[in-house]
């Protein structure tokens, strides 16, 4: 666990000012499946600063029962600003769900990656309340669709050690099917591709929120900057950026008759 830590601790700044938020599409259609009790239970996973919850809170309420977990200190504190009435708590996502019941929401958002997959589905069909949600979303740099983000991806290919644009490639939707279908439980996968718009220094504050860039800033330091910021330069219109995603939202029903809303 604490090699987890060390990988985003320091970033809480540049990670919460610059990251992308999610699409309101899907976290609405996220906040619709969660069973409408008096007090639901909801528990954010690897929640960083809390960016997954900037956009569940206003949509589930105060009502509910608030709990997020992360690794990192730094990122906790961070959060812990933000939301002072969430309950925050440093430790592995794993450990927590091992140790919870009843919750009716589990979100991993742009976490789940870094987990023991296995352990923390294993876990969440088990912690689930009847009819709770377990939910994966994740932004996604669309470097099909940008001949700046494809550039991007090849610097960070040639000058981030051991990186690879595919290093999220993983067939989530099936990993939650095999996991949650034998015991009776639904799925399903929702998109939304969607285009933010940055100055171009912006870009390289969020760039240097990633750890896959903090591994290439300290293999090649200025090299990596000078190349990214004559990168932004060249693909910025009157000093901006446009930056396509693709967003996806895998969701699993735990089994059960639990009222929706």
């Amino acid at each position: 666990m604490a090699e987890k830590a060390q990988k985003f601790d320091g970033l809480s700044g540049d990670y919460d000012r610059f990251r992308p938020r999610y699409p309101e599409a899907l976290l609405r259609r996220l906040a619709a499946m969660v069973p409408r009790k008096d007090e639901p239970q909801v528990a954010d996973i690897g929640a960083g600063t809390g960016i997954a919850l900037e956009g569940l809170v206003p949509l589930l309420g105060e009502h509910c029962r608030y709990t997020a977990v992360d690794v990192s200190a730094d990122m906790v504190a961070a959060g812990r600003r933000k939301f002072p009435a969430v309950e925050w708590l440093v430790g592995g996502a794993e450990e927590f769900l091992e140790s919870a019941t009843g919750v009716d929401l589990v979100v991993a958002a742009q976490s789940f990656q870094w987990l023991d997959r296995p352990r923390v589905l294993r876990a969440a069909t088990a912690c689930l309340a009847p009819g709770g949600v377990f939910a994966v979303i994740q932004n996604n740099r669309d470097y099909r669709a940008s001949a700046f983000l494809d550039s991007y991806e090849s610097l960070l290919e040639e000058l981030s050690p051991g990186y690879s644009r595919h290093y999220r490639d993983f067939d989530f939707a099936t990993e939650l099917r095999q996991a949650f279908e034998p015991v009776g439980g639904t799925t399903a996968t929702d998109t939304a591709d969607w285009t933010m718009t940055m100055r171009a220094e912006d870009f390289e504050g969020m760039a240097k929120s990633s750890t896959q860039v903090q591994r290439g800033l300290a293999a090649h330091g200025d090299e990596l900057l000078a190349r990214l910021r004559e990168l932004c330069e060249k693909h910025a219109e009157d000093g901006r950026l446009s930056i396509p995603y693709h967003t996806e939202l895998f969701t699993a029903r735990a089994p059960g008759d639990a009222a929706r809303g």
